[in-house]
């Protein structure tokens, strides 16, 4: 980096202060340079509305965040006072029912728009050259928010909250198999204890606070990515000249604001008609050791992978199982090589994605159930296509599929469809 003083603005004789502020501003700190950089950035002219999952999701974290601020300051992360401090919240506090239901719909609401934003990566291939770092970062800030969301539904310490958290983290136990006494030191270290008790309700509460903010960090480094090769389109054609794009302000702002539109207008109806819907009635139980729900949910967006662990008899095999078809998405950039990115133009990619979304959907619907009978039955053979998805077709078919051909730019689909 050079170290050749910054040229100082030279201004009109008539500039107004205004001006003069941020001129001054502007050569201590170029923000101005910046906002204005955003503003001209150009981006492919074809993107549809799938592409505003993204500001969406970010949108959705500033909400958690400020959210989970406001309702930081009235709970109490102690085992004997938590369940009743969010009682407080709820019925004491001006506005606190509209904080935690904001709050806990929002969660549901985010990963929605994340959930989205995946799906629409994986049909037009977002994650292959040479956005590869850009899906990393993706699948870390997916990672970082199962891991928040985990941490924050222990908080209001119900019946589902305690016997959610002593299962999951359980799980780690499954690791002595492989090292002797090292899943149980990876137990004990979550508790703080050798059971879940009030000091894992402290840890939780502080690593739930703590993590939004490594969050906004990693958005960052995930928008930074974004930005040295641009966002991937519906063709999977790289941009080759000015005519294949426009400035992102006002098209995709506007485009982006229509979207927050109908987002909020369900987050809206969820928060003041059913805000309980997607939480689960056992969690307005105060938490209870000596009594075991009948039957343990953890919230739907981790259904899918609680169905894959379920599937799974023994228990160490259904851990790894689990994290693995999460993991597995780093390595999708070289299991999926085909020369065309786009879904659009590869007929028996398409058939095989939709039955991947399909079974990943069966997958939610299956964790929510007893673990018995049919149900256990159809977990297997979801669990079955969702790694072969990852691990069989797509290198499959990026060995033998012939795609449909690919238009000559952006501007010539563009020019097509309008």
């Amino acid at each position: 980096m050079s170290n050749t003083p910054k040229t100082p603005p030279v201004l009109p004789d008539n500039a107004s202060p205004v001006q003069r502020v941020i001129a001054w501003i502007e050569y201590r700190l170029p923000i101005f340079s910046i906002m204005k950089h955003q503003g001209e950035y150009r981006t492919p002219k074809n993107l549809s509305y799938l592409w505003s999952f993204g500001s969406i999701a970010g949108i959705a974290l500033v909400i958690q965040i400020v959210t989970g601020l406001f309702l930081s300051m009235n709970y109490t992360p102690q085992k004997d006072l938590a369940f009743d401090s969010v009682e407080h919240i709820m019925r004491d506090v001006r506005y606190g029912w509209l904080l935690r239901y904001v709050h806990a719909v929002g969660a549901s609401m985010f990963f929605v728009a994340v959930y989205a934003h995946i799906a629409r990566g994986l049909y037009y291939g977002s994650y292959k050259k040479p956005r590869e770092m850009l899906w990393w970062f993706g699948i870390i800030i997916f990672l970082i928010m199962m891991a928040t969301a985990f941490l924050g539904y222990v908080l209001p310490w119900g019946q589902m909250s305690y016997w959610g958290a002593t299962v999951i983290t359980n799980l780690f136990s499954a690791f002595d198999s492989i090292i002797n006494g090292l899943g149980t030191a990876i137990v004990t270290l979550l508790w703080g204890g050798y059971s879940v008790d009030n000091p894992t309700l402290n840890r939780f509460y502080s690593l739930h606070f703590l993590l939004p903010f490594v969050l906004v960090g990693l958005v960052v480094v995930h928008l930074v990515a974004l930005h040295i090769h641009g966002s991937n389109n519906p063709t999977g054609v790289d941009v080759k000249d000015e005519k294949d794009t426009i400035p992102f302000h006002p098209y995709y702002t506007i485009k982006d604001f229509a979207g927050f539109g109908v987002f909020f207008l369900i987050f809206a109806y969820l928060v003041f008609f059913a805000p309980n819907y997607l939480g689960h009635s056992d969690n307005y139980i105060p938490a209870n050791p000596l009594v075991t729900p009948a039957h343990i949910v953890p919230e739907w967006y981790f259904l899918p992978f609680y169905a894959i662990l379920r599937a799974i008899p023994d228990k160490l095999a259904g851990v790894l199982a689990m994290f693995s078809s999460i993991l597995i998405l780093f390595v999708l950039p070289w299991l999926d090589t085909h020369k065309v990115k786009s879904g659009r133009y590869r007929p028996l990619f398409k058939k095989f994605y939709w039955l991947f979304i399909l079974s990943v959907t069966t997958l939610g619907y299956l964790g929510a159930q007893p673990a018995e009978g049919i149900y256990v039955i159809l977990s297997r053979i979801c669990a079955l296509y969702y790694f072969s998805y990852f691990l069989v077709i797509l290198p499959l078919l990026s060995k033998f599929e012939k795609a449909r051909p690919l238009p000559e730019s952006i501007a010539e689909d563009y020019r097509r469809k309008h």
